[in-house]
């Protein structure tokens, strides 16, 4: 039931549909419990623990990717012959890959390219630097 305007707007199903939309709903029933290795009563726990889990994962997976973005910057500025210009390209990162590599150059006068993102598919690109580099080719 849904309440609008004063009314009460009433959703039901009958005859055929009503088997169909049993069938559907068994049918995922099934498929969950499959799934999730668990009885349908504990559908809810299982699904509110996993989602958990993602959310713990994926804050890991930030701040890893933060470290690596730093080791890199660490290793650019080290290596024997300095560079000037430094490319990086990595799939699985993000903005904040991207900023934290940038931030950690820029400041030493390099200009630092760095793409994120899928090669066959969208993805983001950086260019930071000295403001005369940048003035010059971001617009190309």
């Amino acid at each position: 039931m849904e309440s609008k305007r004063g009314h009460v707007l009433l959703y039901y199903l009958s005859g055929q549909r009503v088997l169909d939309y049993l069938h559907n709903a068994v049918d995922t029933e099934r498929k969950m419990t499959k799934l999730l290795s668990c009885g349908p009563e504990n559908h809810p726990n299982a699904v509110e623990k996993l989602l958990a889990t993602q959310r713990t994962l994926a804050k890991a997976n930030r701040v890893q990717l933060r470290e690596i973005a730093q080791l890199l910057a660490h290793k650019f500025l080290h290596s024997e012959v300095r560079e000037s210009v430094v490319c990086v390209h990595r799939e699985d990162a993000d903005i904040d890959f991207m900023n934290v590599l940038a931030n950690e150059l820029v400041p030493h006068g390099i200009l630092c390219l760095v793409t994120v993102g899928s090669d066959k598919g969208a993805g983001q690109f950086l260019l930071a630097g000295p403001d005369d580099l940048v003035s010059v080719l971001g617009p190309k």
